[in-house]
């Protein structure tokens, strides 16, 4: 049993990035945690609505809300605090003793998923895999490693849809996207579906 803890800068981002994979830790019987970094008050929706919303995905992936964790810094600034940024996922990692760490890359448009990428590198020192996830907004993204999704793509896209206030309002979070991205991943990894990921540490059991 392993300890493993998603991390995002929005609600929806762990959904789009990693949800299948998580799908496919939980039933393993591992330890699965979320960490979303801001509420998405700068998005198409209420706070509340969103709160609500990750709330419902976490729990269609199998993760319950007391393993659902927020950092409430303010969205679209979250490099303003790279301090706190730090500290936050550094308390999360401390509380779950997580082993396997998925965040945002580097390489990415979005400022605030930059910043999240580089605040973990520095919070998930001692962790024994680091890997990151792709989202919409990222570029130049070239995955070395994958995770077949055949079973679970599903359910990535039942949870992606539990944030009805985006996939309404944002061609970024589309379940069609979803599913034509994870047939591509699938046929880079000689899968149906997949999930790609770049390691920034990963420590082989062998």
């Amino acid at each position: 049993m392993t300890a493993v803890l998603a991390i995002g800068s929005h609600p929806d981002d762990i959904e789009l990035g990693c949800g299948g994979t998580l799908a496919r830790h939980v039933p393993s019987g591992d330890d699965v945690y979320m960490l979303v970094i801001t509420t998405g008050e700068a998005g198409p929706s209420i706070v509340s609505a969103r709160v609500r919303e990750q709330l419902a995905a976490a729990e269609i992936l199998g993760v319950p809300r007391g393993r659902l964790f927020r950092g409430e810094l303010p969205d679209g600034r979250v490099s303003n605090y790279e301090l706190d940024l730090v500290h936050t996922i550094e308390r999360a990692i401390t509380q779950t003793q997580a082993e396997v760490v998925y965040s945002h890359g580097n390489l990415d448009s979005h400022q605030d998923n930059r910043a999240v990428a580089e605040a973990t590198w520095g919070a998930a020192r001692q962790a024994r895999r680091v890997l990151c996830y792709d989202s919409p907004s990222s570029h130049s993204f070239n995955p070395s490693v994958f995770v077949d999704i055949t079973s679970t793509v599903d359910k990535k896209c039942e949870a992606l849809n539990a944030h009805s206030s985006q996939v309404g309002n944002s061609t970024m979070a589309s379940t069609s996207l979803v599913m034509t991205q994870a047939g591509y991943r699938g046929f880079q990894a000689r899968v149906e579906a997949a999930e790609g990921f770049m390691p920034h540490r990963l420590l082989l059991d062998v």
